[in-house]
């Protein structure tokens, strides 16, 4: 199934862009503050006044030091289709004071986000505390109507796709790895959502059937436990014929093949004794359903004695017919064991029989998997070819929220800057430039603000990068590579060219590339080294310029 663009619950807008592809997603998906500000905005006469808001985040999640950025295509289907309808607005006007005026109300039937322009990192990008990920400019009433539910879109997609990566990098490049969230998401959006942002994040297939329709994710599944103590005994299958792989001729009892092989299997495996004939049923049925497509789950019983010798009798009866079996999937147990004993019995099948490839028959594990396990696995060594993973992944079950925050830089052209004693809780002011400079090993090696009228990087040229707030910590760059970050991705009423939106697999093929030029101790599970985030020395001079502007003076008495 090839990756497309999301499905839409709206018709395209005039400018073609399709609706969000949560119906939910409406101009009321918001806080009430946000109505109750662009009131009082509207009131003052303030609200079609000019300004830009940053939205950023504090600091990376799950003890890490990388996030990736992700839910920028909802957001732009959002503005591109904002507009309150009737009903809305009579809900606002009761939701409100008593007191608010009828022209309010009028002046909310004609907002749109025509006159909205959002710059933004493109997404799937690797991204720092502190560097915007978008920059919103319009009339602030409007403005601080997005606020919201753009927090809301890009945190739990940012925070899921960072999740997904990071259980990439510990599973490494080679193994497989499938979403299987759906059931324990929060919510059904939750479930779709995540099975789209794991995608970016570097997982290869979903379980979601939905998301595979709405977002061209490949779709994985076969059975559960339940198919298998579903059936009692062989005599339960009545259509035993499979037809070969070629169409040359049918076999008539497909039943007997297999039964034949797991008598063959016995005499040259003295292991195990009689499997269980009800999972063999299962087996056999499942296979005469999927010929092309077998793939068991053998813990229902037990994993040796029974269930893989049984996967083994119709994996030989298929290959037999010109077919071959996928794998096993294991869901209990030490999984580590299991899959090399697995391994070795498909191995001594190989050899005892002569059928090619046998021994890399496909292995898949899951059961409550997460980082940690996927790393513990690999210390004690596994034979595991594919992981299907869910509730910690979906969930973010280490942590709840990135915590993404939309913050005032600028207004009328004036910047603006947001105290707090907690320093990391100061905002960086003013409408800002961002860029990534590369060193000689192509690795990145500092993201710099800049001022909007500061001239940009060059590459070669030393430049003098200062932490926004420590005045010690500062040093020299030389970029042998400069790339600005943000990028135009919705223009307003304004000439500016705009960036089209990507598909999901290029998106997620960008994101696997940024990883994988990340230098590795900025990856690393277990005390990463801090990506440094920088302002230039003119930015810095003027952020604690307006910080002591701004800044109450005491009084001793």
């Amino acid at each position: 199934m090839e990756a497309k663009e999301n499905g839409a619950s709206k018709k395209p807008s005039s400018g073609g862009i399709a609706g969000p592809t949560n119906p939910m997603v409406t101009p009321l998906l918001t806080d009430l503050y946000q109505f109750t500000m662009a009131y009082a905005y509207w009131k003052a006469g303030k609200h079609q006044e000019r300004a830009v808001f940053d939205l950023y985040f504090r600091k990376n999640p799950f003890g890490g030091e990388y996030t990736v950025f992700a839910g920028l295509e909802e957001c732009i289907r959002f503005i591109a289709n904002f507009k309150l309808t009737e009903e809305e607005i009579d809900f606002v006007r009761q939701s409100l004071s008593s007191s608010c005026e009828d022209g309010f109300f009028d002046y909310l039937r004609g907002v749109d986000c025509s006159d909205v322009e959002v710059y933004a990192i493109p997404e799937g990008t690797v991204v720092f505390p502190k560097v915007p990920l978008m920059r919103v400019e319009g009339p602030i009433a409007v403005v601080q109507l997005l606020e919201t539910p753009f927090v809301n879109l890009i945190n739990y997609a940012s925070l899921v796709s960072t999740n997904a990566a990071r259980h990439r990098h510990v599973a490494g490049k080679s193994k497989t790895l499938l979403e299987f969230g759906l059931r324990r998401a929060q919510g059904p959006d939750g479930g779709v959502g995540a099975s789209k942002y794991c995608y970016i994040g570097g997982f290869d297939a979903t379980s979601n059937v939905a998301a595979g329709k709405l977002f061209g994710i490949p779709l994985r599944g076969t059975h559960s436990h339940a198919f298998v103590s579903s059936y009692m005994n062989l005599d339960e299958i009545t259509d035993k014929s499979l037809r070969r792989k070629d169409g040359s001729s049918t076999c008539d009892d497909f039943v007997i093949v297999v039964q034949t092989w797991l008598s063959k299997i016995q005499l040259s495996n003295g292991v195990f004794g009689e499997t269980n004939q009800s999972e063999l049923a299962a087996f056999t049925s499942y296979a005469l359903a999927f010929p092309d497509n077998f793939l068991a789950l053998v813990d229902t019983y037990d994993v040796m004695r029974s269930g893989v010798p049984n996967f083994c009798a119709v994996a030989l009866a298929l290959n037999d017919l010109g077919y071959k079996a996928v794998g096993i999937r294991l869901d209990s147990g030490d999984l580590a064991y299991l899959s090399c004993e697995v391994r070795k019995f498909f191995r001594s099948i190989e050899k005892e029989f002569g059928v090619p490839e046998f021994g890399k028959l496909a292995i898949t594990a899951s059961n409550d998997l997460n980082e940690e396990t996927l790393d513990a696995l690999n210390k004690q060594g596994h034979e595991v070819d594919a992981f299907g993973i869910g509730t910690y992944l979906v969930t973010c079950y280490a942590q709840a929220a990135l915590g993404v925050v939309f913050k005032l830089v600028e207004i009328n052209s004036q910047p603006r800057i947001k105290l707090s004693e907690d320093v990391s809780k100061v905002s960086i002011p003013c409408k800002k430039r961002c860029y990534r400079l590369y060193g000689k090993e192509g690795y990145p090696l500092v993201d710099i603000m800049t001022g909007e009228n500061e001239p940009p990087p060059k590459v070669g040229e030393r430049i003098l990068c200062r932490h926004p707030f420590q005045e010690s910590k500062r040093a020299y760059v030389v970029p042998q590579q400069v790339e600005e970050l943000l990028r135009c991705y919705w223009p307003g009423s304004s000439d500016k060219k705009k960036d089209t939106l990507p598909a999901l697999r290029d998106i997620r093929e960008g994101c696997i590339k940024q990883l994988q030029i990340m230098r590795p101790d900025h990856m690393r599970r277990l005390n990463p080294t801090p990506y440094k985030v920088s302002v230039s020395a003119k930015l810095y001079d003027f952020i604690h310029f307006l910080w002591l502007n701004e800044a109450p003076v005491g009084e001793l008495q």
